[in-house]
């Protein structure tokens, strides 16, 4: 099963459909137990930290999908589900996140439209699978006013220019997480899920 994680996001049912489109049985799920036995999981995100983290709390996620991720289970997060994978973040005034990666989520500098919103380059700096069949400098369709900036920059496999570059893709093992929205990214938003799910069946 490919569970996508369900918390309160606004992209449920978009990033739903682009795994169905690539011909998987997305299941979206809110369970425990469904998250712990699935083949993959993707966390998407669209909204506030605040919220994330309280409604991940509220359903008893946060430790599965820190076990999840300690145990290098294949794992997709998507926009705020990178985010709230750091540290902590500056939004709202500021919040604790999940720190599974060791960093803080930083608002974009001032002087830029904000939110970051459309398509941008993802320069990549790692030749891990997830970009297999992507070309470097491609573009993918963000959406966001906040910037992850893990503390181990060997992590950053995708790098983007807006105003300051910025951490887009952070991959490790099989952990992957985009600052921007593949389901929204076209053809190859959906040739980097592919890429990512081809992945956790070969790891299953």
């Amino acid at each position: 099963m490919i569970a996508i994680v369900d918390y309160g996001a606004g992209n449920l049912r978009s990033v739903a459909n682009a795994i169905t489109k690539l011909g998987y049985t997305p299941k979206i799920t809110s369970k425990q137990s469904e998250v712990l036995d699935a083949q993959a999981v993707i966390l998407p995100g669209v909204g506030a930290a605040g919220d994330a983290m309280g409604s991940l709390k509220k359903l008893g996620l946060v430790e599965p999908i820190a076990q999840l991720i300690a145990e290098d289970h294949p794992f997709f997060g998507v926009c705020l589900g990178l985010q709230i994978l750091l540290t902590s973040t500056e939004e709202d005034s500021g919040h604790d996140c999940l720190n599974i990666i060791p960093g803080r989520v930083r608002k974009l500098p001032s002087g830029l439209k904000i939110p970051h919103m459309g398509w941008n380059q993802v320069k990549q700096r790692s030749a891990h699978p997830i970009f297999d069949g992507i070309p470097d400098k491609a573009n993918f369709y963000f959406v966001h006013s906040y910037y992850a900036e893990p503390k181990d920059k060997s992590l950053v496999a995708g790098e983007t220019e807006y105003g300051i570059p910025m951490c887009s893709v952070i991959a490790k093992g099989n952990l992957v997480a985009t600052q921007f929205h593949p389901e929204k990214s076209g053809e190859l938003g959906l040739r980097m899920y592919d890429n990512f799910l081809k992945l956790a069946l070969k790891a299953k």
